[in-house]
């Protein structure tokens, strides 16, 4: 069906290139008009008026802006509640259709659902695609007609079905956009000030054209990925492409096609990081309780004992444990954290302060810049071995061997923590043993220039195995 007028609401996926939904219609309308909606229902729920991640969309909102005025068209900008802006803007611009990608986040499935019910009301359709992962429920399936629980038989599953039609590029036909003019009665100014937010310095670069460049370089060592992958000090060790993937400043079928056929072990690995993220998204679609509650249910009966003081110490970086307290303290000040230290801080609120894993999810759903609901949820539930395909909540990670294994010169810990930097590279993951001559010759009197350590990890380890037992068996 050709329709003569159409809208293209963006939501997650920030881009003009390869988007399905923006595909689809300028192929099948006339004249199509794109839009995005500044969520108040979100917008309302961010704690800090510098969040980060409104700089971010706003920059890659100025830049698609940019790139359709070159086009002879732009980009409509709305502020309020989806429920009310999209129909009204549909009616406004006598449009017949709806286009947009699926979102399989609870609130955004319920919107969507209100959305559509009320443009059939006006005779206006509402059409959604999938964009944001390669394969979505019930596309991979269990043996038993289900949604897969475990990681490994569902990432078997996908390589096995993923063929060159899952990945292709999704062209669109720019000659059918609306014209400025055509728009121009329809806009309204919007910036910092008016969405009630302050700009932010971001550590990576906002926009379509800048993702495509982080990827480039990326390909240039994507080879060594397997070996540099679990060390936060290597600068180009990870993709960096999180932030990119999450907003859809890049298409995730352009970073998968760029993985086919291709047979080191490398990319073998980042590819399986990228099925990570359509999996979790698999758990949130059909398992949507996990937003709120344990996939595993039974350790909804914990009864964590964890103190405010230390989750309030661990928010800081004030924990006495050098590499966890680098890693919170370069996420405060980047809104960004590397995947193996997530892991690790994860497991110290959890296992070693025993707190609530959801207390630590808020903290980075305030914080994150990449955040996304379903790989920010099946992180710590897996960490906090709540989850599905769960880490078994007998492996603890000790952070101190982490940081003996993964920041071995104690690089990154002392680009973080000055405090800590004159100490020696075998001293510094755990500098408590340090005599007074020795605190003195690295300038860290311990307790007063770094904080002791607010619990002892084997004690911990003990009563966080005590307290798994009692609700597993």
């Amino acid at each position: 069906m050709i329709y003569d007028r159409s809208l293209c609401w963006l939501r997650r996926d920030l881009r003009l290139d390869d988007n399905t939904a923006l595909s689809v219609a300028t192929h099948n309308s006339k004249k199509v008009f794109i839009v995005f909606v500044f969520d108040i229902c979100i917008l309302k729920k961010l704690q800090d008026e510098d969040d980060r991640r409104i700089t971010f969309i706003v920059h890659s909102l100025r830049e698609l802006s940019s790139r359709l005025r070159e086009k002879k068209s732009d980009l409509l900008v709305r502020i309020g509640n989806p429920i009310d802006e999209i129909p009204k803007l549909a009616a406004e611009l006598k449009v017949n259709a709806v286009f947009a990608n699926r979102d399989y986040e609870p609130y955004a499935k319920t919107r969507d659902i209100k959305v559509s019910n009320s443009l059939l009301v006006n005779g206006i359709d509402f059409k959604s695609y999938k964009d944001q992962v390669i394969f979505e429920y019930p596309e991979i399936i269990s043996g038993q007609q289900r949604p897969y629980r475990v990681y490994t038989p569902y990432k078997n599953n996908w390589l096995k079905n993923l063929g060159p039609q899952h990945i292709s590029d999704q062209i669109s036909n720019f000659k059918t956009l609306s014209t400025i003019s055509d728009i121009d009665k329809h806009s309204i100014n919007w910036n910092f000030s008016i969405l009630g937010f302050k700009e932010n310095l971001l550590w990576l670069e906002a926009g379509e054209a800048a993702a495509k460049k982080r990827f480039e370089v990326f390909k240039t060592v994507e080879n060594r990925y397997f070996d540099n992958r679990n060390f936060p000090y290597i600068e180009d060790g990870t993709s960096g492409l999180s932030v990119h993937l999450r907003f859809g400043t890049i298409s995730i079928r352009q970073l998968v096609r760029s993985t086919y056929k291709k047979n080191n072990i490398g990319v073998k690995t980042w590819l399986s990081e990228l099925i990570w993220r359509d999996f979790y998204q698999t758990i949130l679609d059909q398992f949507p309780h996990v937003a709120n509650s344990c996939f595993q249910v039974v350790c909804d009966q914990i009864e964590w004992p964890g103190k405010n003081r230390h989750f309030d110490l661990w928010c800081q970086g004030m924990t006495g444990y050098p590499l966890i307290d680098a890693a919170m303290r370069h996420f405060n000040n980047t809104g960004w954290m590397h995947n193996r230290l997530r892991m690790i801080v994860a497991s110290f609120l959890t296992k070693d302060l025993l707190v609530d894993w959801r207390k630590g999810e808020k903290w980075f759903a305030r914080k994150l810049l990449d955040f996304d609901l379903a790989a920010n949820n099946g992180g710590w539930q897996w960490s906090a071995s709540t989850g599905c395909d769960a880490q078994p909540y007998f492996r603890i990670f000790n952070p101190i061997t982490q940081s003996k294994n993964f920041d071995p010169n104690g690089n990154f810990i002392r680009h973080h923590i000055e405090e800590l930097s004159g100490f020696s590279d075998r001293r510094i993951h755990w500098p408590h043993d340090a005599g007074i001559e020795e605190q003195n010759k690295a300038k860290c009197l311990l307790g007063s220039q770094y904080p002791h350590p607010i619990v002892v990890h084997a004690i911990q380890r003990k009563r966080a195995i005590e307290l798994f037992k009692e609700v597993k068996s």
